[in-house]
Order: C-alpha cells, then sequence, then structure tokens
C-alpha cells in the first residue's frame, strides 16, 4: 500500500450517517416495510402504556385521571413492604420458580435429545406432533381439565384409589399445589418449548459423531461430550431470560386452579396485583406492586447475565 493510497480518503467513510442510512432504507426498503407493524405493536402496546406507571406514585382516582391525582411518592412501596402478604408473595413466587428452573428447564432439553435419537422418522413426527398439541390447547380448557383430574372424582384419585389411597380434593391441599402447577407447565409446555433445541441440534455438524463412534464413543458419551455442547449456547441464553423473569408467573392458570383454601402456597404476585387491581379497584397499589416486579425482574436479568458471561463464552451482550 502506497503512501498516496494511505493519504486518499476512503468514500465509505466520508458519506454521512444520514446517507448510508438513506441508501439502506432504500436497498431494503422492503424489509423495513414489513418490520412497521412490528415496531407499531412494540410501540403501541408496549412502551406507550409505560406511561401508566406513574400511578404507582399517585392516589389515582379515575375520574380525575393521572393528571389531576394526588402525588403520594412512595407510599403504595412501604405499604406493600410492610404488609402481611409481601413475604408470603415473594416466597411463594420464587419456590415455584426455582422448582420450575429446576424441572420443567431441563425437560424439553431432555426431550428434544431423546427426539434427535430417534431414528424412525414417521415415529419422530408422530410424537412431536402429540407433544406439540396441549400448546394449543385454551388456558381455559387446560386448567378445566387439570381440575377436573386432581377432583375427588377425578383420575388421579381413581388411580391413587387402585393402590389403596383415600380419595381428596388434590387442588385443596396446599402442600401439592406447586407439584401440580409445574407438572402442568411441564405438560403442556415440553414439546412446544422442545423446538428451540431441536434447531439447535440441526446446527451440529454429523461428522463429529461419525468421528467419535469410530473412536468407540457410545451413544450417551456423544450426548455428553457433542450434543450438549452443541446445544450450550441456546440453553445458556434461555437460562438468563428464565432467571431474568423470576418473579413473574403465569397468573392466568393460577387464578383459574386456586381457590382462597390454598392461598399459603398458591397466591403469587401477579395473582395479588389481579386482585387488588381488577376485583378492588386499587389501581395505584396494584401498579406499584408491579413496578416493583419489573424492576426485580430487570435486575435478576442483569445479575445473571454478568455471572454467566463471567463463567462461560456466552451471554446476551
Amino acid at each position: 500500500m502506497t503512501s498516496e493510497s494511505l493519504k486518499k480518503p476512503n468514500i465509505s467513510d466520508t458519506k454521512s450517517w444520514f446517507g448510508r442510512l438513506r441508501k439502506d432504507l432504500i436497498k431494503h426498503k422492503y424489509i423495513y416495510f414489513m418490520a412497521i407493524p412490528v415496531l407499531a405493536y412494540y410501540v403501541i402496546f408496549h412502551y406507550m402504556p409505560m406511561y401508566g406507571n406513574v400511578m404507582a406514585f399517585q392516589d389515582f382516582r379515575a375520574g380525575l385521571g393521572i393528571g389531576g391525582s394526588r402525588w403520594v411518592g412512595f407510599q403504595h412501596f412501604r405499604d406493600f413492604f410492610q404488609s402481611f402478604f409481601f413475604w408470603r408473595l415473594i416466597r411463594n413466587t420464587l419456590l415455584i420458580n426455582v422448582y420450575s428452573l429446576i424441572f420443567a428447564f431441563p425437560a424439553p432439553i431432555i426431550f428434544a435429545i431423546l427426539l434427535n435419537e430417534i431414528r424412525l422418522k414417521k415415529f419422530k413426527r408422530t410424537v412431536q406432533t402429540v407433544s406439540y398439541l396441549p400448546h394449543f390447547v385454551s388456558v381455559v380448557i387446560i386448567s378445566g381439565l387439570i381440575v377436573n383430574f386432581t377432583g375427588t372424582d377425578g383420575l388421579i384419585n381413581n388411580i391413587i384409589e387402585m393402590f389403596g389411597g383415600e380419595r381428596s380434593n388434590l387442588l385443596a391441599r396446599p402442600e401439592l399445589f406447586r407439584t401440580i402447577f409445574i407438572s402442568s407447565n411441564i405438560w403442556t409446555g415440553l414439546g412446544w418449548s422442545s423446538i428451540v433445541y431441536l434447531g439447535a441440534l440441526t446446527t451440529i455438524d454429523p461428522t463429529l459423531y461419525e468421528a467419535a463412534t469410530i473412536d468407540g464413543a457410545g451413544r450417551f458419551r456423544r450426548i455428553w461430550h457433542i450434543t450438549l455442547p452443541g446445544i450450550q449456547p441456546t440453553i445458556v441464553i434461555l437460562l438468563i431470560f428464565t432467571i431474568g423473569n423470576m418473579l413473574s408467573v403465569g397468573w392466568e392458570r393460577i387464578l383459574l386452579m386456586y381457590n382462597p383454601i390454598i392461598f399459603e402456597t398458591a397466591d403469587v404476585i401477579s395473582t395479588y396485583v389481579f386482585r387488588r387491581g381488577v376485583q378492588q379497584s386499587d389501581f395505584s397499589f396494584a401498579t406499584a406492586i408491579g413496578l416493583f416486579n419489573s424492576v426485580v425482574n430487570f435486575a435478576l436479568l442483569i445479575v445473571a447475565n454478568t455471572v454467566i458471561r463471567k463463567l462461560n463464552e456466552t451471554s446476551l451482550w
């Protein structure tokens, strides 16, 4: 490279940022056009409603609106932290999420690996189709099935009675709620959640398995040394997202399954927000709890990403 070429400015460097953006918009106009509905969805339904978080610091009155309601600062947060329900809600929410992390998170990984080992394509597709079906069934229907199965005259009690046990309403026993809830989540989400891992498995080089087989590695060793490391980045990313939602639980299914008898173990932050905000019309207090929930989840996401980045090369940023 001559000194003359070094002194000559690069054409791409001389273009302004707006000029490059305009050129890119013209070149990929159809792609940007297809992105407009997605951007509009997030702006309208995710970013604009964030203005409503102001209610967490107000004594909100619907007649006065956000602009006219009295400002109370952090009063609702203090009331929540000092309330009888605070530690019960935190305990129930964290326990359900921790148990889900232990039992529900690995389930689709194991299922995807097992499916990947099946060589009969028709049988493999049949198993996949059957495992996907619960995901497309309405939450109301799934919850209704669970209520019927666990009822005194339900299927599960029929099985318990066959083995000499006594019939009981399983959803009226607080100690069983978490087991029933997490088991139902595994049942409905197993097949659908495994799609991501099945996609990651297709990126693994088949020659690695061939070389391992020639070297005498059995099926279990191939899974341990090739399959799991191959999908490790996907597992890590989804693990970070899961940890970042440790204070969030699907309230719809809990709301359809629980009752005041089992509030001790079944009541979580999201269901309490629903009761205070919708049923009792205490919008400010419910907004404060929801904002607290979101801030803690965001903090957990940052911490999880930082820790995993130090332990592993894969992270969100």
